[in-house]
């Protein structure tokens, strides 16, 4: 090669190779310092794409897991609340029980009675002001209750009394009770959803403790005059005639006996179902949780740097860097050494 002034072409090699090589001790010193092998989309477009979308998908399944938690919590709330009914109607089932027996007196069925009332109220408590989160009524359904016409008993013998039944409506439904039931996303996608639907059963229970009566009628006794009569009571209070159906006090506590059956039933059936749901969401929860283990594995196949061939790179370059300068300075001084020849 020919001695020239104005081109060194040693010194032009060494300074693009030192480029070169800055630009890949840079990038290996970046890696390291952010622990990223894609800083950006120059670095892997491909890759950094994918590993944009397994994120998302990651962040979902995350907020997923949260949200089947949540709905546990939820279920597990409602079903503490049935346990408690289910305590509860076997406490009013012996005592309708113990009311029937004919071993027991007015005085004896009145007291067996009050504590049954009390009990049925607190159903109607627990149905009507179970609460989970933000003062969301898990049972509660508002709407128009159930009302009867007035007896009215005629003067003559004889004459047969009415009842006019109303129709119980609901509207206005929240939490298990709504209609469709209640809708939990346990998944990164539109499609994975869980619908719990109990409605049906709740609105059952709620009106089958409504329909509990009383396991004994103190009202006073009156009969007709003659060979026949029929056995009919009145308030002593209000001196107001109500008809009792000729039911008396033992076949009361038998028909609250029946009755307390079937709530029993109800709120097993209700309580198997909030059971399986339980169960359910545990195991979507673990599979959540094997799903995002997997996919956060794959993005930092993706993104994350690997330290061990970094810092080799880096070691690497800054020794080529060391000595690229030290042959560059030695390439800057052939251009001298020509003016040696016009000596």
């Amino acid at each position: 090669m020919a001695l020239s002034i104005h081109t060194n072409y040693a010194s032009l090699v060494t300074q693009n190779q030192l480029g070169k090589t800055n630009s890949m001790l840079s990038t290996a010193m970046e890696r390291l310092g952010t622990g990223l092998r894609i800083n950006s989309a120059a670095d892997d477009a491909a890759g950094l794409q994918i590993a944009v979308r397994l994120q998302s998908q990651s962040n979902g399944q995350q907020v997923a897991m949260r949200n089947a938690q949540d709905a546990i919590s939820m279920l597990q709330t409602g079903e503490g609340a049935f346990d408690e009914i289910t305590n509860i109607t076997h406490r009013m089932k012996d005592l309708a029980t113990q009311a029937s027996n004919s071993t027991n007196g007015d005085t004896e069925r009145k007291s067996l009675n009050d504590e049954f009332q009390q009990l049925k109220e607190e159903l109607g408590n627990i149905l009507g002001n179970t609460e989970y989160g933000s003062g969301n009524k898990l049972f509660a359904s508002t709407g128009t209750a159930a009302t009867l016409g007035t007896a009215a008993v005629a003067g003559a013998p004889g004459t047969a009394s009415t009842l006019d039944s109303g129709v119980v409506t609901f509207s206005n439904q929240a939490g298990f009770a709504a209609g469709g039931g209640l809708n939990f996303q346990i998944g990164a996608s539109t499609s994975e959803r869980m619908n719990v639907d109990v409605a049906d059963l709740i609105n059952d229970i709620s009106a089958r403790v409504d329909t509990l009566g009383a396991i004994f009628n103190d009202e006073d006794t009156i009969t007709n005059a003659g060979n026949n009569y029929d056995t009919q009571s009145y308030d002593s209070a209000t001196d107001t005639i109500t008809v009792v159906a000729g039911t008396s006090n033992e076949t009361m506590a038998l028909a609250a006996m029946d009755n307390l059956d079937s709530l029993l039933a109800e709120v097993g059936d209700l309580r198997g179902q909030f059971g399986a749901s339980i169960n359910r969401l545990d195991h979507t929860i673990n599979n959540l949780g094997n799903m995002n283990q997997n996919i956060e594995l794959s993005k930092g196949r993706i993104m994350d740097a690997d330290f061990a061939s970094e810092s080799s790179s880096m070691t690497k370059n800054q020794m080529l860097m060391q000595s690229g300068m030290s042959v560059l300075s030695n390439a800057n001084q052939i251009s001298g050494m020509v003016t040696s020849l016009l000596r």
